[in-house]
C-alpha cells in the first residue's frame, strides 16, 4: 500500500511503501530468515510460551546455578560449544548474539511494516538451549510506533541495558565492550536488512532502515561504539572472540590481529 508523506520541501509528496499490517504471526519477517524471523504464540498459551522463561525473568538475576538461570545457563552452554574456560569470554560472545536478534527483528519490523510489536521483555520468552540465532518467541503481538525513538527504548533501554548490567555484575564483562557489541550488533543487521533489500528492488525499506540506524547510531550509548562509512562498521572495541580457542578477529574489530596478550577487561 502506498502511503504519501510530506518531504522536506514544500509542495513535494514522497511516497513510501510498507507492509502496513502488523499481522499476527509477523510473516513479512519470514522472507528474510535467520536473524530476522521472530516466532509469536497467539493468545500467550500453549507449551513454548508456558515452559521457556521471559526475558524479564533472564534479566532479574544471573545466580551461579545453571540450571535455575536462562542466562547463567546460556553463557555456560556458549562456553562449552566454543570450547572456552574464561566466562566473561562465553558471556561477550552469548550477549552479542541476543543482541543481533533484538536488533534484526526490531529494525525488520520498523522497515518492512513502519511500527513494531512491543517488546517488552515481558512478552519475549527466551530457549536458552537452542543453536545459533537465539531462539525468541513473541506471546503478544502489540503494535507500537516504529520509530527511532521507540526503537531505543524496546532493545537499548528495555533489553540491552538491563541484559548488560547482569553480565557485568555476574561475569565482569566490560560496559564499552557491551556497547560495542550492541553497535556491531545493530550495524550488521541494518547490513543484512539493506542488503535484502536492495537485491529485491525494495529501496524504500533500504532507505527507511538506513534512516533509523542513523538515527539510533546518535544515541549517546551508541554513538561512540564505532565508525560507520556506508553500510560497514568498525568499532571501538572486541567481542573477545580471539580468546576462543581457534577463533579470530572479527571483521569489524578494532584489532586486526589477535592481540598476543591483554590485561583483563582491556578489549572493552
Amino acid at each position: 500500500m502506498e502511503i504519501p508523506v510530506p518531504a522536506p520541501r514544500p509542495g513535494l509528496v514522497l511516497v513510501l511503501l510498507v507492509d502496513l499490517d502488523l499481522d499476527p504471526d509477523l510473516t513479512a519477517l519470514r522472507r528474510l530468515g535467520g536473524f530476522f524471523v521472530l516466532r509469536t504464540v497467539r493468545g500467550g498459551s500453549g507449551p513454548v510460551s508456558e515452559s521457556l522463561p521471559t526475558l524479564a525473568e533472564t534479566y532479574a538475576t544471573a545466580t551461579p546455578d545453571v540450571h535455575r538461570n536462562a542466562l547463567t545457563f546460556r553463557v555456560d552452554t556458549v562456553g562449552h560449544r566454543l570450547r572456552t574456560t574464561e566466562p566473561r569470554v562465553a558471556a561477550s560472545i552469548a550477549h552479542q548474539g541476543l543482541a543481533a536478534r533484538l536488533w534484526s527483528a526490531a529494525l525488520a519490523c520498523a522497515a518492512l511494516y513502519g511500527r513494531l510489536p512491543d517488546l517488552d521483555p515481558g512478552l519475549l520468552r527466551w530457549d536458552a538451549a537452542a543453536g545459533a540465532p537465539d531462539d525468541l518467541w513473541l506471546t503478544e503481538v502489540r503494535p507500537v510506533p516504529g520509530d527511532a525513538a521507540t526503537l531505543a527504548d524496546s532493545v537499548l533501554h528495555g533489553h540491552l541495558e538491563p541484559l548488560g548490567e547482569t553480565l557485568t555484575a555476574r561475569y565482569g564483562v566490560a560496559t564499552g565492550l557491551l556497547w560495542g557489541n550492541t553497535g556491531s550488533a545493530l550495524a550488521g543487521a541494518y547490513r543484512e536488512l539493506d542488503r535484502w533489500a536492495r537485491a529485491g528492488g525494495r529501496d524504500e525499506v533500504a532507505d527507511r532502515a538506513r534512516g533509523l540506524t542513523d538515527a539510533l547510531f546518535a544515541h549517546p550509548l551508541l554513538r561512540t561504539t564505532g565508525t560507520r562509512t556506508g553500510t560497514a562498521f568498525r568499532r571501538r572495541s572486541c567481542c573477545l572472540y580471539y580468546r576462543v580457542p581457534g577463533g579470530g578477529v572479527c571483521g569489524d574489530c578494532c584489532f586486526t590481529r589477535p592481540p598476543r596478550s591483554s590485561p583483563r577487561g582491556a578489549s572493552g
